[in-house]
């Protein structure tokens, strides 16, 4: 073997450099020292130690428009760029920490005071589903945040809802009030009308038993509507 050949088969893959370059930039100046796709090649590493990961996060980020989409991607649109399984859990783990962090800066806490990261949270959780969710926020008496939880997941424009499970659901939790909250996968947020007829039988259940509902909220496409706000509860 000849000395150049034995040099070149020793020779770093051409990313190896940018790699450590990327981790010493983010390291020394954090988020703002990366372009987004900078970002996501960061993260990406781990999970693909053998192979130049720049087209693929650029590519991920114009399937799913940002970073926030390819986190909250579902698993087999992440799959269909022949990612493997410890590529999708290592993304899919940062949505749900993401998600945890932002359920923690809400619980326990008033929520009527704090109704922006409400909101935030509410479109962490729902901006990105493909199909319709709804989700019902449980409080105490003094308004702080006790349990958010699934309560119906739909198909594509429906979701059933069960108002009794919603109450009985309430009463077992000791809750005073709750938030109801769920998407358009449409992008539409404007309420339809099964949403305004189901929300008004809703409310007159729970005050029915000494429940308030204080909103519902629909999200779509970056945008939501508050059943509150437009004098519809």
């Amino acid at each position: 073997m000849t000395q150049s050949a034995s040099t070149k088969e020793k020779s770093p893959p051409h990313y190896a450099g940018h790699r450590r370059r990327l981790r010493e930039r983010f390291l020394s100046g954090g988020t703002d020292a990366l372009q987004e796709y900078e970002l996501l090649e960061l993260l990406l590493f781990a999970a693909i130690p053998q192979r130049d990961v720049k087209p693929l996060a650029k590519q991920l980020l114009a399937r799913f428009s940002g970073l926030k989409g390819v986190l909250m991607a579902e698993q087999a649109a992440l799959r269909e760029f022949g990612l493997g399984d410890g590529v999708v859990a290592l993304l899919k783990a940062i949505a749900a920490a993401h998600l945890l962090i932002g359920r923690a800066e809400i619980m326990d806490r008033p929520v009527l005071s704090n109704w922006q990261k409400i909101l935030d949270y509410c479109f962490a959780v729902l901006g990105h589903e493909t199909r319709e969710q709804l989700r019902v926020l449980f409080l105490n008496r003094k308004n702080c945040l006790i349990a958010d939880e699934l309560q119906q997941r739909g198909t594509i424009d429906h979701t059933p809802v069960y108002v009794r499970e919603v109450i009985k659901r309430a009463l077992d939790l000791g809750a005073g009030a709750i938030i109801l909250v769920h998407n358009h996968p449409s992008g539409d947020p404007t309420p339809s009308k099964d949403d305004i007829v189901m929300t008004r039988d809703l409310a007159v259940a729970a005050k029915s038993v000494g429940v308030v509902l204080h909103d519902h909220i629909v999200i779509g496409n970056g945008r939501h509507v508050s059943f509150k706000e437009q004098g519809l509860l």
